[in-house]
């Protein structure tokens, strides 16, 4: 069985066509497609990935501020200090337009030890009714040219004073935005990023005091090499762990909520999610439910669903919209990177942190799935004594389900290729490691050390 093609997959399909190349569909297109079906890179090799972010009082003080300032309590945050003017937004979902004050912050330039050919930024914030917020970049190419400021989301933690969207049709015709991700239009040129500024803009309504806060900005920018395998790494020091993460199933939800996108097989990424949300002990109130029709079951599905969903991607798998989402609960942090190895995901397995992962496969490329996906998200809750993975699968026909035992070879692949076939021997990209990482604000040693060999902080 062939799960249906999420929208990510028919925007990048679309452009292509219109293109008429060869670039992959997927909201991370690649070059180089007509490479040898043989190419692969060892799962040891460390290939170039680079998450920075900016979370703390002097990071604030470093950026570029315009009417925003450092607040330090109850947790560090860029907000608005004075507004230094006013812009009229028309949602183009609701056609309302509103007048809002505005200020600004931009990040001091940083480079990458390396430069890349990608980048998805991430953030966490607190919108309360009557804010909102947008996140650019800008940067420099390698041929020493600059890139236009990119809208990368407008967003709002709520639904009733905009609409959360990413925004189409950006490009200078060296890079392109596809939904949540800058990349390079063709990296067998060459081309790539060499160093980028993000810059927020936080919107209150006029003649208020109110205030978006924005605790964390951040950038995973990579350039991994196109690859159709990946040899497996050596299972290593996460063998025989399993993490109590609640299990939830995606297909429980058919039919649910049309406007949020039909519930089931498109809400595999608010499904996992809540998973790791409620592993952390947070999650929606009772009161915060109660719009939720009583008779369905889980309900904080349908309230991550709605809570998540892109209203220009048309559904609920922009990876930032994620990670925003869960990073509104209770002094949690969330960010997207890519990770190189399931190594890497045993070192944050051992020490009690859960991984989202984004895959695409066809059903003979992972016994035991019993499906195929052009694109899907699930959670590593573990791994066991012989290295295989344990997901919560939540493409699963119940919550008893959901749980899942992957060999590990095949995982890895499915995981960290950047190219793959699909089942009409057409090539396709695949998500080359991507992931969700969620953490609380506090973490225990152990967790900090996991974090910091990562490279995150």
């Amino acid at each position: 069985m062939t799960r249906s093609t999420p929208r990510r997959t028919v925007l990048a399909a679309a452009i292509a066509a219109a293109a008429a190349t060869a670039t992959p569909a997927f909201a991370t297109p690649r070059a180089d497609v007509n490479s040898a079906a043989d190419d692969s890179t060892a799962a040891t090799e460390e290939a170039p990935v680079d998450y920075h972010g900016w979370t703390s009082g002097s990071d604030w003080r470093c950026g570029r501020p315009h009417g925003t300032r450092a607040a330090e309590y109850p947790r560090s945050g860029l907000v608005i200090g004075h507004a230094t003017g006013t812009t009229d937004y028309t949602d183009p979902h609701t056609k309302t337009t509103a007048t809002w004050e505005m200020a600004t912050w931009t990040s001091p330039v940083h480079t990458p030890p390396y430069p890349a050919s990608e980048l998805v930024a991430s953030w966490n914030a607190d919108t309360p009714a009557g804010t909102w917020i947008q996140t650019e970049v800008s940067g420099t190419y390698t041929d020493g040219t600059a890139t236009p400021w990119y809208v990368l989301g407008r967003w709002a933690a709520g639904d009733d004073d905009i609409r959360r969207t990413s925004v189409d049709d950006q490009s200078d015709g060296k890079s392109s935005i596809w939904t949540d991700t800058f990349s390079i239009d063709d990296p067998a040129s060459g081309l790539r990023l060499a160093s980028y500024r993000l810059r927020l803009t936080l919107y209150r309504k006029p003649g208020t005091r109110l205030t978006p806060t924005v605790w964390r900005i951040g950038a995973m920018a990579s350039d991994i090499p196109d690859r159709f395998t990946v040899p497996a790494s050596v299972p290593g020091e996460g063998r025989g762990v399993e993490l109590p993460v609640p299990r939830f199933s995606q297909e429980i939800h058919k039919g649910q909520y049309p406007q949020y996108d039909n519930g089931g097989e498109a809400w595999c990424s608010p499904t996992s999610s809540t998973m790791v949300i409620q592993y952390w002990g947070r999650g929606p109130t009772a009161e915060q439910l109660a719009w939720v029709d009583a008779a369905y079951a889980d309900p904080q599905v349908d309230h991550a669903a709605r809570y998540t969903y892109d209203y220009q991607y048309e559904g609920c798998g922009n990876w930032p919209f994620n990670a925003a989402y869960a990073a509104t609960y209770r002094d949690m942090n969330a960010i997207i990177t890519r990770l190189h190895t399931l190594n890497d995901v045993e070192k944050l397995i051992r020490a009690g942190i859960p991984v989202i992962t984004s895959q695409s496969f066809l059903a003979t490329e992972l016994d035991g799935a019993g499906y195929g996906t052009s694109g899907h998200l699930m959670s590593i809750i573990g791994f066991t004594q012989d290295g295989d993975v344990i997901a919560n699968d939540p493409a699963s026909a119940d919550d008893a389900a959901v749980r899942h035992v992957y060999k590990r070879s095949q995982f890895e692949t499915i995981w960290l290729r950047t190219k793959r076939y699909n089942a009409s021997g057409q090539v396709r990209s695949g998500s080359g490691g991507v992931c969700y990482l969620y953490w609380p604000l506090r973490p225990s040693p152990a967790q900090l050390r996991a974090l910091a060999e990562l490279g995150i902080g």
